[in-house]
């Protein structure tokens, strides 16, 4: 598509790829445990159903069950665990008008947030 906002989502998949290779932290390490309390902490429930997640029964965004097994983050990005990570920190910068709040993740959390999401199979 040629609109300015599909050039500016593919722009953005585009850097944060390129980023992932110039000393951006791989998420292979962090602790999965760690994402789905922190996923509980952040509410992320409030908005999506997430399997292992207390209390999250939300239905705005979509459920997030074999979230590991999806091609897309948002049906625009490579499912990649560090794009995944910059996801969850700053939805906005990588789509801007999204529908995903920016919660204030660091980049720490939302790297074990990523790791769980991954996880789900």
């Amino acid at each position: 598509m040629s609109c300015p906002f599909h050039r500016a989502a593919l722009a953005a998949a585009a850097a944060a790829s390129l980023l992932s290779g110039c000393g951006a932290r791989a998420v292979d390490n962090a602790d999965s445990e760690r994402g789905r309390r922190l996923m509980a902490q952040y509410q992320c429930g409030s908005c999506h159903t997430i399997p292992g997640v207390p209390a999250s029964r939300g239905q705005v965004g979509p459920s997030l069950a074999s979230f590991g097994q999806r091609s897309y983050i948002a049906g625009r990005m490579a499912n990649r665990p560090d794009v995944l990570a910059q996801w969850i920190e700053s939805p906005q910068a990588l789509v801007p008008g999204t529908a995903m709040p920016d919660m204030g993740a660091s980049f720490d959390d939302a790297r074990a947030m990523a790791a769980y999401l991954s996880s789900l199979r």
